[in-house]
């Protein structure tokens, strides 16, 4: 019996293409750590972190549509929401922030059962 993990699409270099969109993400995330911290810009830090994000997202979601439901899909959309409110409320960044790396901590290392519980 297939699993439904098991219907996931691929296609030539989505593995380099996450790979370069995840050191871009890490970039953005230094950056926007240090605008925190008083050192370059809070827009460019969160416009990095948001474009990378969205952009690994994207392409999880085409690979695994059914990822949208599970908790680790559905968790990658609350932290896109919290970076835009990062920039749209500078005054709730730094707390935000924190919590933001709090919570992906926690939905990557989490067991898979976990992060791909069905919500719904």
């Amino acid at each position: 019996m297939r699993r439904p993990r098991d219907n996931i699409r691929d296609f030539p270099g989505k593995r380099w293409l996450n790979v370069a969109l995840r050191t871009v993400h890490l970039l953005g995330l230094v950056l926007l750590g240090g605008a925190l911290l008083g050192a370059g810009s809070l827009g460019l830090g969160a416009s990095v972190l948001f474009v990378s994000g969205f952009g690994m997202f994207a392409i999880d979601s085409w690979a695994n549509p059914a990822q949208l439901r599970e908790t680790a899909g559905f968790g990658v959309l609350l932290k896109l929401l919290l970076v835009g409110l990062m920039a749209l409320q500078p005054a709730w960044a730094l707390p935000i922030f924190w919590f933001i790396l709090i919570l992906s901590t926690l939905l990557s290392h989490a067991p898979g059962a976990f992060r791909h519980y069905r919500l719904f």
